[in-house]
This record gives structure tokens, sequence and C-alpha cells, in this order.
């Protein structure tokens, strides 16, 4: 592949770092990268020392968008969990237009299954975050830039972000989950990652135009079991209330992505649907998803005390 591929968020946040991953994953396989980052620190130069170019730009800016886009046939967006997300596709999609991209993997949201109204339209997006992410797929696939859309519940990392600290002081989980039979649709970083980096390094248009991708369907009962189970000792789940969540959790994190958890936690609470894992990640990589309890395993540091989320 002789045009770099553009990965946006290639220094990678405190949970998924879907960039960094695709960014090093593409690395790995001789693939030019070129990484936009917000900021050039160490994270930066850890790419640049792995062969990527690195720029640094903003994707609320028009002119650094466009600038990164010079000489790319294909990228890879992806957002925080944070306000400007329709803005920000808006001017990737027109950039990506103006520079004639051949593909644009635009990291989404799940947006649920067919036999599930509460998830399946517009009308009925159980967050504003979720809406967005809907639209945001419009915006693309009016672009005409060979939008392909990664559509993934919450991370595993998530997960292991809401419940670090309660598990590692009192092996408790304390979420507004309801009843310990709701099920929540989730996936790992790590999976999306290899989805990702595998249709953008293979020459061929990929298949379809939307990749629903859902690791596992466990129950919150099951959740636990596994935490208990990949570090050694039995924790508890303690539903609480909405309120009580957000009061606790809004020191942690800004208004954007608490509005979006408490109203997705509402979603998965009300849904009677029984979500199924999907297939996508096997046949676009070849490997079975992570498990749950795997991740867990790979993660018992952070249960443990004395490992806390940046």
């Amino acid at each position: 592949m002789s045009h770099p591929v553009l990965v946006t968020g290639a220094a990678g946040g405190a949970q998924g770092s879907t960039g960094r991953l695709v960014a090093n994953l593409l690395l790995e396989q001789g693939i030019p990268v070129r990484a936009l980052v917000h900021k050039l620190d160490s994270r930066s130069d850890d790419l640049r020392k792995r062969g990527a170019e690195v720029v640094a730009g903003d994707l609320l800016n028009s002119t650094s968008v466009q600038a990164a886009m010079r000489d790319v046939k294909r990228a890879y967006f992806t957002y925080p969990v944070t306000d400007g997300l329709l803005e920000a596709a808006t001017i990737f999609a027109a950039a990506a237009r103006d520079a004639h991209l051949e593909l644009v993997l635009n990291n989404s949201q799940f947006q649920g299954t067919p036999a599930d109204p509460l998830f399946r339209d517009l009308s009925h997006a159980p967050s504003i975050r979720n809406l967005q992410h809907r639209l945001a797929d419009r915006i693309f696939d009016w672009a005409q830039v060979g939008a392909v859309h990664l559509q993934s519940p919450p991370y595993y990392e998530n997960v292991r972000a809401l419940v670090s600290r309660s598990v590692s002081a009192q092996n408790a989980v304390f979420l507004p989950w309801g009843a310990d039979s709701t099920v929540i649709p989730l996936v790992g970083a790590q999976d999306v990652s290899r989805v990702a980096a595998a249709l953008l390094a293979n020459p061929d248009v990929p298949a379809q135009n939307v990749y629903p991708l859902i690791g596992e369907t466990p129950t919150v009962k099951e959740i636990t079991a596994a935490l208990g189970r990949a570090i050694g000792r039995p924790i508890r789940y303690v539903a609480i209330t909405d309120e009580q969540w957000a009061n606790t959790a809004k020191e942690r994190l800004q208004p954007h992505a608490l509005d979006h958890l408490s109203h997705l936690w509402q979603g998965f609470r009300k849904t009677e649907e029984r979500f199924q894992a999907t297939g996508a990640i096997r046949a676009v990589t070849g490997r079975n998803p992570q498990t749950l309890e795997e991740f867990f395993r790979e993660n018992a540091a952070f249960f443990a005390g004395g490992v806390q989320e940046a």
C-alpha cells in the first residue's frame, strides 16, 4: 500500500483507545500510517518511533483535517465521547469527499437489532450521543466516500473503568443496571481495532458497509461472576438508582459521557430483547472475539488496588 492510512485518535485515550490500537496493528503489517493526534507528547513520540508519520491536528478544524488527508486513500475516523461529534464527522466527510478517499472506516455505535424497536431507528435512539452517531453514519454515507461503519456496544474497557474502584475497595459493583438479569451487550476494543485494521489493510473494498460488532451478551449476574472468577474472589452486584450513580460518576465523567451512559443504562433495562453476539469479528479477522472473562484476567491488576484509571 503506497498511500498512508490516516488514523485519527492515534494517541489513544484512557479507555478503548481504538485509534492507537489500529495504528499499531497497521504498522506491524508494514502499512504506512499517518497518525493524527490532538497534541504532541510521549504517546505521539512512541508512534513516531514505531514508524508512523505523526501530525498534530484538530478534527473540528477543517484546515488541519484537509492537510492530514493529503495523499490519503483510506482513513479511520473515531471521536471521543464528548461534544462535537456531528461537527467533526461533517468536516471529515467533506474533506474526504474533496480528497476522493476510497474508504472511510467510521467507528460508530451499536444501533440494536431489527427485532428491537427501542434501539432501531432515529426516534428511539437511547441517548443523544447514540442519535449523533446514527446521524454521523448518514453524513458519511451521503458524502459518498466508501463509508463503512463499525457499530459497537460498550467496550469491556468501559466496564473496567466503571467498576475497578469499587471492586478494588469493596468487592462490589454499584451500577444502575436494574435486575441482575439485565443484558448488557459488550465487545473488546481490541476486537473492534482488529476488525478495523483488517478492513483498512485489505486492498479490496469491504463486502458490506455496516459491521455490527457484539462480542458477548452477558447478564449483569454473568458479568460479576466472570469478574469474580478472573480475579479469584466473589464480587457482589448492588443495584443503585440513576441519581445515585450520576452523583458519584460526575466526579470522573464529563457531562456528555455521563448523559450518554445514564440513558444507555435506562435503555438496556427497558428492553426485553436478548441481544445476539455477531459473527463479524471472526468473519473479518479469522479469530474468535475475546471473552469478557479473558479481558478481566488480562486486567486483573486494575481490580487489586493500586492501579486506577487515568
